[in-house]
């Protein structure tokens, strides 16, 4: 049967040169000619020479005689130097270069044996240091023990200076390190494969140039131990044209960006054009629907105050007696609480004002809260209606860093309204606690409640809650309250039942600190 030939891959060659040479029973060596440098020793030198110092192997394989390619003599240096020892010679070429294979044992080899290894070992030596390709081989400690010539070329070192070496002399110093844990991991769990997938890996010259590689990696056992190849490819001329096209593709893509860009800005043009329109038309429906509103609200809540101030004006004129005094009195406390509540409903009015126009200065000072809240309760206990109280406690620090206006402010909203929707009898609830990272004020009530359709409108400007149309409010208080807030950097909520009362609770973060 005819079988095709084939030509043995390196792994093949590399496991028979270490089987033939390194299992000789025996003193097997390598010199290279003419220079007569030692280049390799197998592991059963010693049998012959006594030990595997290459020095003493050379001085030895030096005094075989030089006349003859084999034969038996006394060797001098030898482990028995008065036996006679068989010794053969071999010279073979390695490309350009000249070897000579030494084998010295108690009996002679058979010759056949002998031109097998020969032409094993030049069929090895083809593949190895003709290959296109760098290729070298290093042990588990990371040593090079051999490399071809293409490899030698590449990083620009003479053979004697690489082998027995570290492989991470042929790496940039600042990935030792982890090259280090890499190989070791290799080593750990060796498999053929790519080195430094998605990576872009760099090998040094000896004279310190960096060139771009790609990496594979493979791996042999034998009796010495295991072994790993690298074939080493330089990309180079591949990455040049790499960086080429991505150079066009980058400047292609700048083009396409910038048109875009163009398009981009055409349309964003156009787009802020329509915004403006339209915002300019929902300013005007806005500010219509506002004027509708505060035109409707003002109309109704000076109405009540100005017929009251206008009845009570008259009736006092017509009270002459002494004896009337309780009546005058009584229709000019009627006139005060009426002007009251126009200077309330004003300073609504210019509070909002000012806030819309960012003219509200936030000025903030270390004061105790319990005494500031205690002050503000006793300013609204004219407005308390019959058998209604108010209830007051603090828990934490006594001090902290606020505006105290706007929180006065704010706190005077709040128990007007829960005064306001609240009816007689019934108590007001208000609590402050304060840690070092935020004051909560929390006011409830026993009133009316608040839907919660009208919850998501609470803090709107001149809304108010569908069930109180009938009690007097500007719908600018829990605005005002919002807005005060938020220049602290607070937030306020509402949680309520209609019918069950209203719970308001303000957050403000301590100390305050003051926006840009």
């Amino acid at each position: 049967m005819h079988h095709e030939s084939q030509t043995p891959d390196i792994h093949f060659l590399l496991a028979v040169n270490a089987a033939m040479m390194e299992n000789w029973n025996g003193l097997a060596a390598i010199m290279e000619l003419p220079a007569r440098e030692l280049v390799y020793i197998n592991r059963h030198a010693d049998l012959v020479a006594g030990n595997s110092d290459p020095a003493a192997v050379r001085q030895l394989l030096l005094s075989l005689p030089p006349d003859a390619d084999k034969g038996w003599c006394k060797i001098p240096g030898s482990v028995n130097e008065a036996a006679d020892m068989y010794f053969e010679k071999t010279e073979f070429k390695h490309g350009s270069r000249k070897f000579c294979l030494y084998r010295i044992t108690a009996e002679p080899e058979d010759s056949m044996y002998k031109k097998q290894l020969t032409r094993e070992l030049e069929r090895f030596g083809a593949l190895f240091d003709y290959a296109s390709i760098g290729i070298l081989v290093a042990n588990r400690k990371g040593q090079i023990v051999m490399i071809n010539d293409f490899a030698l070329q590449q990083f620009g070192y003479d053979r004697g200076e690489l082998l027995n070496q570290q492989v991470e002399m042929l790496i940039p110093r600042r990935v030792h390190g982890e090259h280090v844990k890499h190989r070791e991991r290799f080593n750990a769990h060796p498999q053929s494969r790519p080195m430094g997938i998605g990576l872009d890996l760099f090998a040094v010259r000896k004279d310190g140039t960096e060139f771009p590689v790609e990496i594979s990696l493979s791996h042999y056992t034998n009796e010495e131990g295991a072994f790993v190849i690298a074939y080493v490819n330089n990309i180079t001329e591949r990455k040049k044209a790499e960086e080429k096209v991505e150079k066009m593709n980058t400047e292609l893509e700048l083009m396409v960006e910038e048109r875009t860009l163009q398009l981009r800005r055409a349309l964003e043009e156009l787009e802020k054009s329509k915004e403006e329109v339209t915002a300019a038309l929902g300013k005007e429906k806005e500010l219509s629907e506002l004027k509708s509103r505060f035109v409707s609200m003002a109309s109704h809540e000076f109405r009540t105050p100005l017929s009251t101030i206008l009845s009570s004006a008259f009736l006092v004129k017509q009270y002459h007696s002494e004896e009337e005094q309780i009546k005058r009195n009584k229709h000019l406390q009627r006139i005060v609480t009426s002007v009251n509540l126009l200077t309330d409903i004003l300073n609504d009015f210019l509070s909002v004002g000012k806030i819309e126009e960012g003219k509200v200065q936030i000025r903030p000072a270390q004061f105790n809260i319990e005494e500031h809240i205690r002050s503000v309760i006793q300013e609204v206990q004219g407005i308390l209606k019959e058998r209604q109280r108010i209830g007051y406690e603090h828990t934490g620090a006594a001090e902290v860093l606020l505006d105290p206006s706007l929180l006065r402010h704010i706190v005077i909203n709040l128990l007007g309204n829960a005064i306001k929707f609240s009816g007689p009898g019934s108590t007001v609830r208000i609590s402050t606690t304060a840690t070092e990272e935020k004051m909560t004020l929390l006011v409830a009530d026993e009133g009316v409640g608040i839907s919660e359709g009208d919850q998501q409108h609470l803090f709107e400007r001149f809304y108010r809650g569908g069930n109180v149309t009938n009690i007097q409010g500007t719908g600018l208080g829990l605005h005002i309250v919002s807005k005060y807030t938020e220049l602290m950097n607070g937030s306020v909520s509402c949680e309520s039942e209609l019918g069950k009362g209203a719970v308001f609770t303000a957050d403000f973060p301590l100390p305050l600190v003051m926006s840009e």
